[in-house]
C-alpha cells in the first residue's frame, strides 16, 4: 500500500469518527450511560450469562468451519476465529480477517488456497445470515435505514459464498481407484457436497447471530430499555451488517452511531439508545481482548510459534552399531586462546574407556598463535576461512567428529575454565549407552571460582533453558563441556554462527536423544575474555532459539 492511500484511509478514518463523535456528544446524556454501568454492575451473573452465549456463537462457528475445512481441529479453529475477533476491535477496515487466515497457515500444514476458500465462504455466510435475520427480525428498520441496496448485496454475498465452497468442494482429495464413498467423484456429486457444507454453515451462522444478541438484550434489559428478543436481534443483525467495512479501529464510533440508530428507529429515546450501544459494544471489546489475547498462544503451536518444545518428543533414535577401535573425538573451537590452548591438548588423556581419544581443534580464524600450539601439542587443526562465530565452530567440529565415526564425540571449550580430565567422567554416560547427550554441569559439580554477575547470568538463562525443554533436570544451560552418541553427533544441527549452546539442546531433545548429565569441576579463565556480552548475546540467541523451536 502506498503512503498516499494510507494516510487517506487514516484520513477517513479519524473523518468518520469524528463526526459520529460530534453526533453522538449532541444526543447523548452522560447520566444516561452512568445508570446503565450502574445496573450492569448490579447483575453480574446476567452478564456472565450474555457473555457465555456471545462465546458460544463462536464456539458454533468454529465447528462449522471444521466441518468445511477438513483437517481443521476445533481449537485450532477457535483461535483463529478469536486471533480474527482481537484484530477486529483494534484495527480498522476489517483487517482482523486476514488473520484468521494466517493464525491457520502459521499454526497448521493446510494449504493457503484451501484455508483462504474456506475463509472467504464462511465469512459470507455470516454476512449473508446477519442480512438474512435482519430483514426477518425488523424490515422495517432495514427498509429505513438501508434502502433497496440490501438485495444487491445479499445478493453478492450468496453468489461469493457459492463460489468459494464450490472451488472448496472441487479439490477435495481425488480418492483412490475403487468403489467410490458416497459424495466423491461427480460433478453432481461435488454439487451436492458444496451445497450441503453451505447449508451447514448458514444455519450454525444463523444461531450464532441469535446467540450474539443476549449480549444487546441483556444490555438493554438492564438499562430499562424495553427490546424484545426479536429486536435485540435485529439491532444486532442492522449493527453488524453496518460494521461490514469499519474504518475505524473496533469501530469505534461507526459501531455506536449503528446500534443507536438501529435502537432510535425503533422507538427508543437517543440517551439510552446510545447508553446501550456504547456498553455492548465495550463488552464485546472485552471479551474480544482477553480471549483474543488468549488465542494468540494457545493451543499450541501459538500465533507466534513455539516458544516451549511439545510435551510429547518422539522415541530415542537407534544407536548405530560402534566398531571395538572407533575413537573418542574431542573437538575444541578456538579463537586466540594462545595462552591456552597447548595446555588443554596436552592434558586430554590418551585414551577413555579402553578407547584411543583424537583431537580436533577448530581454528575460527584466529590472528595468534593458537593453530601452531594446539599443533605443537599434537592436535590436528582445521581452520575456518575466517572468524566465523563460536556456533559456526560447533557446527564444524560436529560434522568433521562424524566422519572419524567415533564411539563419543565431546565438545571441550578452549579457555581452560573447564577440566580436560573430566573428559572420562562427561564420556561415561555416551559410551555405556545410557545416553545420548551429556552436559558436564558446573553446578551440580564443584566450581572454584566465578564471577558474581557470570553466576546469576548462568543461573537465569539455566532456568530459561529449563522452562524451554520442560526438564526439571538441566542444571547448566550454558556449559562449555558436552558429550554426543554417534548417533547424535550426526543429528545435531546449529541452526546459527553466533553460539550453540541453547539451540542445540533443543535440537538434540526434539529429535528424541536421551539427557544426562555429570557434575564436572569448574575455573574461571585466567587469561583472554569472554565473547559473551549481554546485550548483544540476547539480540543473538532469542531468535535463533525461537527458529529453532519452530523449524
Amino acid at each position: 500500500m502506498t503512503d498516499i492511500a494510507r494516510l487517506a484511509r487514516r484520513a477517513i478514518g479519524v473523518l468518520v469518527l469524528a463526526v459520529a463523535c460530534w453526533y453522538l456528544a449532541r444526543v447523548v446524556s452522560g447520566e444516561d450511560v452512568v445508570s446503565a454501568v450502574r445496573a450492569l454492575l448490579r447483575d453480574p451473573l446476567g452478564v456472565a450469562v450474555a457473555l457465555v452465549l456471545y462465546g458460544g456463537a463462536f464456539a458454533l462457528r468454529s465447528w462449522a468451519w471444521t466441518r468445511v475445512l477438513d483437517g481443521l481441529g476445533f481449537w485450532q479453529s477457535w483461535a483463529a476465529i478469536h486471533v480474527s475477533l482481537l484484530g477486529n476491535h483494534v484495527l480498522p477496515f476489517r483487517l482482523g480477517e486476514a488473520l484468521r487466515v494466517t493464525s491457520v497457515l502459521r499454526r497448521t500444514p493446510l494449504g493457503a488456497g484451501a484455508v483462504v476458500a474456506a475463509t472467504v465462504g464462511a465469512r459470507s455466510a455470516d454476512l449473508l445470515a446477519v442480512l438474512a435475520l435482519a430483514l426477518l427480525a425488523a424490515p422495517e428498520l432495514v427498509d429505513g435505514l438501508a434502502g433497496w441496496w440490501v438485495w444487491p448485496v445479499a445478493a453478492v454475498m450468496a453468489a461469493v459464498m457459492a463460489a468459494a465452497f464450490l472451488w472448496r468442494s472441487r479439490r477435495t482429495p481425488t480418492p483412490p481407484p475403487g468403489p467410490r464413498p458416497p459424495g466423491h467423484g461427480t460433478r453432481r456429486e461435488t454439487a451436492g457436497r458444496s451445497a450441503a457444507r453451505m447449508a451447514l454453515t448458514l444455519a450454525c451462522a444463523l444461531i450464532a447471530w441469535i446467540l450474539e444478541s443476549a449480549v444487546v438484550y441483556e444490555v438493554a434489559g438492564l438499562a430499562g430499555v424495553p427490546v424484545s428478543p426479536a429486536e435485540a436481534v435485529a439491532v444486532t443483525a442492522v449493527t453488524i451488517a453496518a460494521q461490514a467495512v469499519a474504518v475505524t479501529p473496533g469501530g469505534i464510533g461507526s459501531y455506536e452511531a449503528a446500534a443507536t440508530a438501529a435502537l432510535t428507529a425503533l422507538g427508543v429515546a437517543p440517551g439510552p439508545a446510545f447508553a446501550v450501544a456504547l456498553l455492548t459494544h465495550a463488552l464485546k471489546t472485552a471479551y474480544a481482548l482477553a480471549v483474543g489475547g488468549v488465542a494468540l498462544f494457545t493451543p499450541s503451536p501459538g500465533y507466534f510459534g513455539r516458544f516451549r518444545l511439545p510435551r510429547r518428543l518422539p522415541d530415542r533414535p537407534p544407536a548405530p552399531d560402534v566398531p571395538d577401535d572407533a575413537p573418542v573425538v574431542v573437538f575444541i573451537p578456538v579463537y586466540n586462546e594462545e595462552a591456552t590452548i597447548g595446555e588443554v591438548v596436552r592434558r586430554l588423556p590418551a585414551a577413555v574407556a579402553g578407547r584411543r581419544v583424537v583431537t580436533l581443534v577448530i581454528d575460527d580464524g584466529s590472528t595468534d598463535a593458537s593453530a601452531d600450539r594446539a599443533r605443537a601439542a599434537g592436535a590436528t587443526v582445521l581452520p575456518q576461512p575466517r572468524n566465523l562465530g563460536l556456533g559456526a565452530a560447533v557446527r564444524r567440529g560436529l560434522r568433521e567428529a562424524a566422519t572419524l565415526g567415533p564411539a563419543a564425540a565431546i565438545y571441550l571449550d578452549a579457555d581452560l575454565e573447564y577440566f580436560p580430565e573430566d573428559l572420562e567422567a562427561v564420556a561415561a554416560p555416551v559410551l555405556s549407552g545410557e545416553a545420548d547427550y551429556v552436559i558436564g554441569s558446573r553446578f551440580a559439580g564443584t566450581i572454584e571460582r566465578m564471577l558474581p554477575h557470570r553466576r546469576l547470568g548462568n543461573r537465569v538463562l539455566t532456568a530459561w533453558v529449563r522452562w524451554l525443554t520442560r526438564r526439571r533436570d538441566v542444571t547448566d544451560g550454558q556449559s562449555g563441556y558436552r558429550a554426543f552418541s554417534p548417533a547424535a553427533v550426526r543429528a545435531a544441527e546449529v541452526i546459527h554462527d553466533y553460539n550453540y549452546a541453547q539451540v542445540l539442546t533443543l535440537d538434540l531433545l526434539a529429535k528424541g536423544f536421551v539427557y544426562r548429565e555429570v557434575p564436572i569441576r569448574y575455573s574461571f579463565r585466567q587469561t583472554g575474555e569472554s565473547f559473551v556480552k549481554l546485550g548483544r548475546y540476547l539480540r543473538k540467541v532469542v531468535p535463533a532459539v525461537h527458529r529453532e523451536l519452530n523449524t
